[in-house]
């Protein structure tokens, strides 16, 4: 009798309402594997790639997979970001869960990160403003973007694919891309920056400059 996932925590559901229908996933550091099997119990993936760099948690994904009757769709893989996924066996990759830093060189390191066939939902844990820029000047779009909370937590999604488009933006963008600060949990991101931004103030004079920027842009907005 397999058990499957009965539902996800607001960040990984997050993840998976960007996911399209039908897209083959990879699911770059997926521990658990919840996202793959709920994505795939649920019809709206096909196939799955369950990835990690490290063994254990990727014994734990298997065995949620296994649990939940779905190893003839969902492979557990490891893999150190994308390194050992071929582009035909992903449409939509998902990496959520680590820093945007590594976010950036696992995008950097993939030979077909650059096929405008692909998608990237992004969830950074940190560093979402260096993944942003990083994005935006290695010829990235963001799509959409959108936040939830989880477990008291404000996190961001960022749904973005190669255009080859390179573009220079404020840097206050990074901080609040495409974020609408109207909306409460969007609101609740960009002042988590702010409050740190103020925090690294004691240390550099523009820190406090570029908070005082991103304060004036939510007032204006609101």
């Amino acid at each position: 009798m397999s058990t499957g996932i009965s539902h996800l925590d607001n960040r990984l559901r997050l993840c998976a309402e960007f996911v399209r229908n039908g897209a083959k996933l990879a699911d770059i550091g997926s521990d658990h594997a919840y996202l793959p099997v709920w994505l795939c119990q649920n019809g709206k993936c096909p196939s799955a790639i369950a990835a990690d760099i490290n063994p254990e948690p990727l014994k734990r994904g298997h065995d949620t997979v296994v649990e939940a009757n779905l190893t003839d769709k969902i492979e557990t893989r490891l893999s150190d970001g994308l390194k050992s996924i071929n582009s035909g066996e992903a449409d939509d990759i998902v990496i959520a869960g680590m820093g945007g830093e590594l976010i950036a060189r696992i995008i950097g390191d993939c030979g077909f990160s650059k096929d405008k066939s692909k998608q990237f939902i992004l969830q950074p844990m940190t560093k979402s403003e260096y993944l942003i820029e990083w994005l935006c000047k290695n010829g990235y779009k963001i799509l959409k973007q959108d936040c939830c909370v989880a477990s008291n937590k404000c996190y961001t999604v960022i749904l973005a694919k190669y255009t080859g488009d390179v573009t220079a933006y404020d840097e206050t963008y990074y901080y609040i891309a495409e974020l609408d600060t109207k909306k409460e949990t969007h609101l609740r991101f960009v002042r988590n920056h702010i409050n740190r931004l103020l925090k690294q103030a004691n240390g550099d004079v523009r820190f406090a400059v570029l908070a005082k920027r991103l304060e004036e842009i939510i007032n204006d907005n609101n």
